[in-house]
């Protein structure tokens, strides 16, 4: 005979099961432009049109030059909801987003843990359609947060628990957001776009010779870049102790960005006494993303402790 208790607990296992499956399956609620209005910053250029990169199974795997930055939403599940919510930035040197294994696929796996997220397609830096192209992903990165701010009872969001989070080129643009969060890049209200946390994963932290990943720098900034440039986009150099609480992940055998842009910023972080946590893998190179095979492949675990200790996660 089936025991009462036995009862309840097949059920609550089956009700997991299908949670989790069923929230890495959700497809984005919502698709919502940053600027509804007029795009600051632009030039128009009518030959520069977006475009998408595909995988094998016809799935959307890249988009580059992005003109109409916009946040796709995947909102995590009522029942489970902790009121958490983070902007992704996927990765790919300032030339193209990997906005499927570093957006989409991410997003879906946040709201397994009763995180919502909003994946970011953001501007590349082109003189062809920014009058400022060192700006421009900042911008869109700014308005993004106040956008989840802004729209926190609509989404059910609380407003002091909204992170930004980074891969690579996209770390930079992270780490940037966590540095400059307060500079006035564009006319905007008063809203904070200061992250509440950040999640930086194999990021471009520094502009430095020797340590930047030049695709990224030479995107970003351009040639013959001044000191004063260099500096100011040298993330590791622009914290202090209003930077957010970071969550940092690399790996030793990075051959692209080197693990030292991690390491420099936790150093950074701790001088400023900001709270951190940084694991280091010996293995994974670059670009893993969710985890590849090996130790690195349980870092999204790492991460969800660090939420729940952080208190961003029940």
């Amino acid at each position: 005979m089936i025991r009462v208790k036995e009862v309840k607990l097949f059920t609550y296992l089956i009700f997991l099961i299908f949670t989790f499956f069923g929230g890495l399956s959700v497809k984005a609620q919502e698709v919502v432009p940053v600027w509804p209005a007029a795009v600051p910053n632009s030039i128009e250029d009518k030959d520069y049109k977006e475009l998408l990169t595909f995988d094998d199974a016809q799935e959307i795997r890249g988009v580059s030059k992005v003109t109409n930055p916009s946040l796709t939403a995947y909102l995590a599940d009522e029942n489970i909801s902790s009121g958490t919510a983070v902007v992704i930035c996927p990765g790919g040197g300032y030339s193209h987003l990997a906005i499927n294994k570093e957006g989409y696929k991410v997003a879906k796996w946040f709201n397994s843990i009763g995180v919502s997220a909003f994946v970011l397609k953001y501007r590349l830096p082109s003189d062809l359609i920014m009058i400022d192209k060192t700006i421009g992903p900042l911008q869109d990165a700014q308005e993004a947060l106040r956008m989840l701010r802004r729209n926190a009872d609509k989404w059910e969001l609380n407003p002091n628990k909204i992170g930004i989070m980074g891969f690579s080129a996209g770390g930079h643009l992270a780490s940037t957001l966590a540095t400059h969060y307060g500079e006035e890049v564009y006319a905007s209200d008063t809203i904070s776009a200061r992250p509440d946390f950040a999640i930086l994963i194999y990021p471009v932290i520094s502009m430095e010779d020797g340590i930047t990943h030049n695709g990224s720098r030479k995107n970003l900034l351009g040639d013959n870049v001044s000191a004063d440039v260099i500096d100011k986009y040298s993330n590791e150099r622009q914290i202090d102790s209003k930077t957010p609480p970071t969550f940092l992940i690399h790996a030793v055998d990075d051959k692209a960005v080197p693990v030292e842009n991690s390491i420099n910023y936790l150093l950074g972080l701790k001088e400023n006494t900001v709270p951190t946590e940084m694991h280091i893998y010996e293995n994974g190179g670059h670009g893993f993303g969710l985890g590849r095979e090996g130790t690195n492949t349980y870092w999204p675990e790492s991460l969800k402790r660090w939420l729940i200790a952080s208190n961003f996660v029940q």
